[in-house]
């Protein structure tokens, strides 16, 4: 079974302003709160396409229930290592084409809690990967993501990687199944650019080299590419009108997970799932309802670049 690990949820708040001004006070409306945090909006996705994936994660206060009530609402199952504090409120404001992103740090999470974790891990026993996603609260240190890898390694199970951290460049080495990173992301951690296409195949084999069994590079409205060590793929991206990107690459992730985690030879249909869900989700607050999923997939080109 997939489960996920978010290390750092929260809520996230979409609302809608006419005008945002320095030192003036800016009105909002049309506000939606939605349980997240990226390892929950893979369960989300994965859910939503038929497959169980419960959750992990630590949570804290009267937010920290909220997610996990939301979550169990969703028929999702949780298991969460509880903490002081309050689970962190992220806001996200669209004005006009533009949006504005302000993510919270986060409750800190004691040596004791990141224990509970890794031992909560180590009792799955239906464990097939792990799904880490997501930036680490105060107190919890880089290497956490090293000992998580161990302790999902020693049950023999996978794990794929969706994290900013530039701790990521040293992950690698530990041949996570997957990682997915964003163009931004494999500029800062690995040092490259991926500008143009030549760019970015060099990008896809110099990490897979450096460990990573298969890379889902995802380039918002330049669609995205994989690399599986023998062949790279593109693919297109959806047309579509933007409201928000908050939680579009945890779809991505997690659609091309849906198809390709059973089966590793559908790279094209993993793809132009994951596109078309990444599409539907950009034009909603949160995850939305994936209604345009299917008339997505009729837009997306997969084919193999190298």
């Amino acid at each position: 079974m997939i489960y996920t690990l978010t290390p750092n949820p929260a809520i996230d708040m979409n609302v809608t302003a006419d005008s945002v001004e320095k030192n003036v006070v800016s009105r909002t409306r049309d506000a939606v709160y939605t349980p997240n945090g990226k390892g929950l909006n893979v369960s989300f996705t994965l859910q939503h396409f038929g497959i169980r994936a419960p959750i992990l994660g630590f949570f804290g206060g009267f937010s920290g229930r909220y997610i996990i009530d939301g979550a169990r609402g969703r028929a999702c199952e949780a298991h969460p290592v509880m903490v002081d504090g309050i689970t962190r409120i992220n806001t996200f404001v669209t004005c006009g084409p533009d949006e504005y992103k302000f993510p919270s740090a986060g409750c800190a999470v004691p040596r004791g809690r990141q224990l509970k974790m890794l031992e909560l891990i180590d009792g799955l026993a239906d464990l097939e990967c792990l799904v880490v996603s997501g930036s680490l609260p105060p107190q919890i240190e880089p290497t956490f993501y090293d000992e998580v890898i161990h302790h999902v390694h020693a049950r023999g199970a996978e794990v794929v990687l969706d994290t900013s951290h530039a701790r990521l460049a040293e992950l690698v080495e530990k041949r996570p199944l997957l990682i997915k990173p964003n163009d931004e992301e494999v500029a800062a951690i690995f040092g490259v650019d991926v500008k143009s296409e030549a760019d970015i195949v060099s990008a896809l084999r110099l990490i897979h080299e450096h460990g990573c069994k298969n890379i889902l590079l995802t380039l918002g409205e330049r669609g995205a590419y994989f690399y599986d060590g023998a062949r790279v793929w593109r693919a297109s991206a959806a047309r579509v009108e933007v409201y928000s990107t908050a939680c579009a690459g945890d779809a991505t992730l997690a659609s091309f997970l849906s198809l390709w985690f059973a089966d590793r030879e559908n790279v094209e249909g993993a793809l132009r799932r994951a596109m078309a869900t990444g599409g539907s989700v950009a034009m909603c607050a949160g995850l939305g309802d994936f209604a345009r999923v299917a008339e997505l997939e009729g837009q997306i080109r997969v084919e193999v670049v190298a």
